[in-house]
């Protein structure tokens, strides 16, 4: 394969593929498992009526912000630790792994304190009905405390991946999805001697899940041949160095990622004020697509991880190489998991209880997913594996941002509440902002200004 004319690379296509199985399948395995929870959750839910579906889509929009702002300053540790990794360096990764957890212990007190005090005020965002308001509101009372439980596990499982140790996050997530469906069944139906709680009841069987992720994953962290057991002092010890890089790296992942989800959270205000019918059934559909959308996108995970291996190693031509066949990969299986969920669509929304017409919009708003995830996931790989691998995160940050807020954001409400169109309409309006991420990003990569080692020096 050219890179240029004084350097060519030639990638293994065979030895590409055995890491591909050993990094990319466990976390599409666990991105799928992931999913389903949330589509277990949206299911048993969803029996109690399209009302109480509606009430947990808005709920959850909270700790999707939040759950997206720490991935955000997550995905810009990753980067030092995939380099650190591919560097042999074990002792500055728990150095990374250390300040990562005290971030985003700050991150989730925030969010603690905003989400606790202020829910009606947050839930007033989204939506005007005082009936969705007042069933939302213990689902993100309960739901608070897993913002202290993700401060542990989230950057536990960034370190895991980023150390190419993909199977341990999928096995934690195959039984915290046990967990979480068993409590769903107990709590929100009443069975076993339990009250029936409804949706109040989903949230706690979260919590106690989320609660079970952070005990196993600190168990398996310590007992583990992994690099990342040691004494307090082993990941508190951060040098200045240190410190001012990653903050320098991770505060625009972490800008891109809350400004991101805050943005398409404006989706949600923008779909909700088209009907209760209308937003019950884009929740359907956003549950359902999220299966096939995270098992995709572990592409871009593993992109992240081998590019910045590479880089760390100090091989930029190899580093080019390799993310440009990865973005021809990804965009490929993005696809045909595009071609999958057209495929069973109908079949997928039928699990749902909703109305007939409420099945007809959730079943065309996956038609427009499954048409336009190989443009989505082109320009999600050149996000979050490519431009990310490299530090390009300021780059990354205002191409996405700056898009989702002067499209999308625009698009959404127009065809919501100027335009009237029809839900599934809408959602293919705001699926145009891929098609103009993809043509900046392709313009980025191609310069190969997004390649930098950033552990240089420490």
């Amino acid at each position: 394969m050219g890179i240029n004319n004084q350097n060519t690379v030639t990638i293994d296509n065979r030895t590409l593929l055995d890491k591909l199985v050993k990094i990319a399948i466990p976390i599409a395995i666990q991105g799928v498992v992931s999913a389903t929870l949330g589509l277990v959750d949206n299911l048993m839910v969803g029996f109690l009526g399209e009302a109480e579906l509606a009430a947990v889509g808005i709920a959850t929009q909270v700790y999707f912000i939040h759950y997206l702002f720490l991935f955000g300053f997550n995905s810009g540790t990753a980067t030092f630790m995939a380099q650190f990794y591919g560097n042999g360096d074990k002792k500055n990764i728990r150095k990374v792994l250390g300040f990562d957890m005290a971030v985003a212990l700050c991150i989730g007190t925030l969010f603690f304190i905003v989400s606790f005090f202020f829910t009606d005020q947050i839930l007033h965002i989204y939506t005007d009905d005082s009936v969705i308001i007042a069933m939302a509101r213990p689902y993100v009372k309960i739901g608070t405390v897993t913002y202290f439980f993700l401060a542990v596990s989230a950057p536990l499982e960034t370190a895991f991946k980023s150390t190419q140790q993909t199977k341990v996050p999928m096995i934690i997530s195959a039984v915290v999805f046990s967990t979480n469906t068993f409590l769903n069944y107990v709590f929100i139906f009443g069975k076993f001697g339990a009250p029936a709680m409804g949706i109040s009841g989903a949230a706690l069987a979260t919590c106690i899940a989320r609660c079970a992720e952070m005990v196993i994953s600190m168990i398996v962290a310590n007992r583990g041949n992994y690099g990342l057991d040691g004494k307090l002092k082993d990941f508190l010890g951060w040098d200045r160095e240190l410190i001012v890089r990653v903050v320098k790296n991770a505060l625009p992942t972490t800008g891109n990622e809350l400004f991101w989800s805050i943005g398409t959270s404006m989706y949600v205000a923008a779909f909700a004020r088209i009907g209760t019918t209308a937003y019950a059934s884009y929740q359907a559909a956003a549950t359902i697509n999220n299966i096939f959308s995270f098992a995709a996108f572990s592409v871009g995970d593993a992109t992240l991880i081998l590019v910045g291996a590479k880089l760390g190693e100090g091989k930029k031509d190899y580093a080019y190489a390799l993310a440009k066949k990865m973005l021809k990969i990804g965009t490929l299986f993005g696809v045909l998991c595009g071609l999958v969920v057209i495929a069973a669509a109908w079949p997928l929304v039928n699990l749902f209880a909703l109305t007939a017409l409420g099945k007809i919009y959730a079943f065309r708003i996956l038609v427009v997913y499954g048409l336009t995830m190989g443009l989505n996931l082109f320009a999600g790989i050149n996000i979050t594996g490519v431009l990310r691998g490299g530090g390009d995160t300021r780059y990354a940050m205002f191409t996405e941002v700056g898009c989702i807020w002067s499209v999308a954001v625009p698009l959404a409400f127009a065809a919501s509440l100027w335009w009237h169109l029809p839900i599934y309409m809408a959602v293919l309006c705001v699926r145009g902002n891929d098609l103009v991420e993809s043509i900046i990003l392709y313009h980025r990569f191609k310069s190969k200004k997004w390649m930098n080692t950033v552990i240089t020096g420490l």
